[in-house]
């Protein structure tokens, strides 16, 4: 027997089928291990960068003159973020205790929490469980998508031990609850708490703390808004579960759960209605400078001049706008503006830019034609010109080439003092002003007053009508006229006072500017004076009786061809205010609608309520100046169609006996100004 031979025989069945299984086998391994290893080599390599994404997108907030909240502006997220020390330990508490109750321990991830979920994965033939802690869920809220892949996965638990290398718990708790989703819109713990309760975080009980616990499971379906019973359901196991794990007793437990939960009534998605106009002209000024990313991202505290009382008051009167049709968008017309400035400041108080849901904002875009509300700046030239509010003037019939304005009535009334002319309306009066001041002046004080939208060729005796090329917006209308209530001076409109990053730091004050670029000297403190006195006399007895408020305005109609728009400008010593109405199309009439009845109407009830808190003080007569008195002299005519303007004002009683005898139709004002503008048209620049 030779053992050799043995030898070969061992060999021959080494060789054989046991042994290429085995090599099978490891070759099987190695390329598992190999594939495994490449698998998460790649989910490595495409990685994020921890720190990089752990700023969250930021909800920017906007507030009135008195600090409160107006609403807050945000992209796809709505978030406030909150320091973790301003978060109840209850609240803190109930998320560990609902959603990772060894978050205390582990180190990012949980191997006991893992196996778990692979083995109700595996037995439910899916994912359908993750068995994430809360530095996972930060992991894949802040950097990754919703997707279950194993690749995202991998992803997270190497985020999270990243996550846990660079943060403490404290810090890693409080991104994580600036950063998870709650329904209703709601991003992060402290918008949720304003959301559901409407209360800070630290205002919030055990209930609702334990209610907000329970919602980034699934916060649509346990949203008290979608599913109040289930929402009491999951705020219940949270509760249990703070018990389990020695947060809470059980006496605390039951109490809570036999209390209300308090929920905030679920707001309207027109609750902002009122306040749109305003804080959309806001929105542009911010994002034209710092960008739309910073104003809906970054966080950014809004201080405006807005003042809510006001605000609400300017909507509610704008109401009154009767509904004569919906236009082919779907728009009840006719539509109207109202704008609000203190002259003094130039500060914007209220803002309203048409109603329906639109964003055209008529008080800042609208270029409308003014009718006679533009004559003031033909008389404050006037003054400018060595005349006062009782230098004469002939009402007579007049011709400037085959141009020959006429007033309402077409008749005329002889001699009449600048005072009587304006509260009357008088046509030719007017034009003869133009004439003899020049349009080119009475353009370069519209211009220093504010107005930008005048043309080359308003430079004609038209203008004086109101007849333009373009037109005005109410915004710049107010400003205009708060130059005649602050004693010649022109501010330029302000809409917001300090402007604070998400750190608080001044990105912008107003009182650090430099004001005096805002302000023009445009007339003297007398000229104003006698600007003021006159228009006093068109609330007093002239065609804007309909405005009165039991306390010293002056102001201005007008009303445009065919009763297309209708204005009504005034103001009192701190307040003024612009309130235009008309088709947003510009061809409808609004039919009897007169700047003297609805757009006075309004401008009243409005400045009822504005000014309710005001001292009661009229317009201060310039230092060494004597007030104004009238000379002796003849009553002027009373024209023909008075009646329309009594009946126009119909339940308004004059704060003069005779004041309905002195009136001018506004009606009058618009004809007259139809046939000038045509006029004008065919003879360019005649005068």
């Amino acid at each position: 027997m030779y053992t050799p031979r043995r030898r070969a025989k061992h060999a021959k069945k080494s060789s054989g089928p046991m042994h290429r299984l085995r090599l099978l086998i490891i070759l099987c391994v190695v390329v598992i291990a190999g594939l495994t290893f490449g698998y998460i080599f790649a989910a490595y390599q495409s990685l994020p960068t921890v720190g990089n994404n752990m700023r969250p997108a930021v909800s920017s907030q906007v507030f009135d003159i008195h600090g409160r909240l107006v609403t807050t502006l945000h992209s796809d997220q709505n978030r406030l973020p909150i320091d973790i020390n301003k978060v109840p330990q209850h609240l803190q508490n109930a998320f560990i205790a609902a959603e990772d109750n060894r978050f205390y321990d582990h180190i990012g991830i949980d191997p006991i929490g893992i196996g778990r979920a692979i083995v109700t994965n595996i037995t439910s033939g899916g994912i359908a469980q993750g068995g994430s802690t809360i530095t996972q869920q930060l992991a894949k809220n802040a950097f990754l998508s919703q997707e279950q892949t194993l690749k995202r996965k991998i992803q997270e638990a190497m985020l999270a031990l990243e996550i846990e290398r660079k943060y403490s718990k404290k810090e890693i708790l409080e991104m994580y609850m600036n950063q998870i989703y709650f329904g209703q819109g709601a991003y992060g713990i402290q918008t949720a708490a304003r959301t559901y309760f409407d209360k800070d975080v630290d205002q919030l009980n055990l209930k609702q703390c334990a209610m907000l616990a329970g919602l980034p499971k699934s916060p649509n379906y346990y949203s008290p808004f979608n599913n109040l019973e289930e929402a009491k359901k999951r705020t219940n196991t949270v509760l249990d579960q703070m018990v389990k794990y020695g947060y809470i007793s059980q006496d605390e437990c039951t109490e809570a759960k036999n209390a209300d939960l308090e929920l905030t009534q679920m707001k309207q998605t027109d609750d902002n209605a009122d306040t749109a106009s305003f804080v959309d002209y806001v929105s542009q000024l911010v994002a034209s400078k710092y960008g739309d990313d910073a104003l809906y991202k970054e966080g950014l505290k809004i201080y405006t001049t807005m003042d809510l009382e006001k605000q609400r008051a300017a909507a509610e009167a704008l109401r009154q706008l009767p509904d004569n049709y919906k236009d082919e968008n779907g728009l009840t017309q006719p539509q109207g503006a109202l704008v609000s400035i203190d002259p003094r400041n130039g500060h914007i108080l209220a803002m309203v830019g048409g109603r329906g849901q639109d964003s055209f904002n008529r008080a800042t875009m609208a270029v409308r034609q003014p009718g006679s509300a533009f004559k003031p700046f033909v008389y404050m030239t006037a003054l400018q010109h060595d005349m006062s509010p009782y230098s004469t003037m002939e009402d007579k019939a007049i011709s400037y080439g085959s141009w020959s304005p006429q007033n309402s009535d077409m008749t005329f009334r002889g001699k009449i003092s600048l005072a009587d002319a304006l509260a009357l309306s008088v046509n030719t009066v007017a034009v003869q002003l133009a004439d003899e001041v020049g349009p080119s002046n009475i353009i370069a004080n519209v211009k220093k007053m504010g107005i930008t939208t005048m043309e080359k060729d308003d430079d004609n005796l038209a203008m004086a009508l109101g007849g333009l090329t373009r037109g005005v917006t109410p915004l710049e209308m107010a400003s205009a006229y708060g130059t005649f209530a602050n004693r010649g001076v022109h501010v330029k409109p302000v809409a917001i006072v300090k402007i604070l990053d998400r750190n608080g730091n001044v990105l912008e004050n107003e009182s650090t500017l430099n004001q005096d670029k805002n302000k023009t000297q445009v007339m003297s403190e007398k000229e104003a004076y006698e600007m003021t006195y006159m228009l006093e006399g068109v609330i007093d007895h002239g065609t804007g009786t309909g405005a009165a408020i039991g306390r010293p305005a002056a102001g201005k109609t007008g009303t445009t061809d065919n009763n297309v728009d209708a204005w009504f400008v005034g103001y009192t010593p701190t307040i003024v205010t612009a309130v235009w109405i008309g088709d947003d199309s510009g061809s409808h009439s609004l039919g009897e609608v007169y700047g003297g009845t609805i757009p006075a109407a309004i401008w009243r009830d409005y400045m009822t309520v504005a000014t309710q808190d005001e001292s009661y003080e009229g317009f201060a007569i310039p230092a060494g100046m004597e007030p104004i008195a009238p000379p002796p002299k003849e009553e002027p005519k009373p024209k023909a169609d008075d009646k329309k303007d009594a009946a126009k004002d119909k339940g308004q009683k004059s704060r003069e006996p005779t004041a309905q005898n002195d009136e001018s139709s506004d009606a009058g004002e618009r004809a007259a100004e139809e046939r000038a503008v045509q006029q004008a048209a065919r003879n360019n620049k005649e005068e």
